[in-house]
């Protein structure tokens, strides 16, 4: 019994604010103002998650944009960020991978919320590099009818 609690996994679910495409998050993510020291892609939060042991059993953040659940990314650690306002903040520090996932729709929500491993949508075949990718708001219109 107390393996499985050690083998338990959660991710994570939030909004890519102002992001269009999953090129626009990845163009994001280079930038030096959204990468640690030690050059990875982070996403910065108020809360700490409490769940953060399960975190970083193997799970992932998963993007939503445009109102569209598009890729993931793993979460390596947690790193302490402490603001310009003396304010304690949780660095999420990222793989800097964009796994492209099912296009799945999810309404609007503040901040992030967990999302169990069985809940998350499949990673999308590698066997295809080279298509386009589908506009997101034509993803989502795919999605909600079941076809993507």
């Amino acid at each position: 019994m107390w393996g499985n609690k050690l083998s338990k996994t959660i991710n994570l679910v939030k909004l890519s604010v102002g992001t269009e495409t999953v090129g626009n998050l990845a163009e994001w993510q280079a930038n030096p103002r959204a990468q640690t020291n030690d050059s990875l892609p982070r996403h910065i939060t108020r809360m700490w998650p409490k769940r953060s042991d399960e975190l970083l059993n193997g799970g992932s953040i998963y993007w939503v944009i445009k109102g569209v659940i598009l890729c993931r990314q793993t979460v390596l650690r947690l790193d302490e960020v402490i603001g310009s306002d003396g304010i304690r903040r949780c660095a999420i520090v990222l793989d800097s991978q964009l796994v492209s996932v099912a296009a799945t729709p999810k309404r609007a929500f503040q901040g992030w919320r967990y999302l169990q491993p069985t809940d998350a949508p499949p990673d999308l075949s590698r066997s295809r590099p080279h298509d386009d990718a589908l506009p997101p708001d034509l993803q989502a219109a795919l999605a909600n009818i079941g076809i993507l």
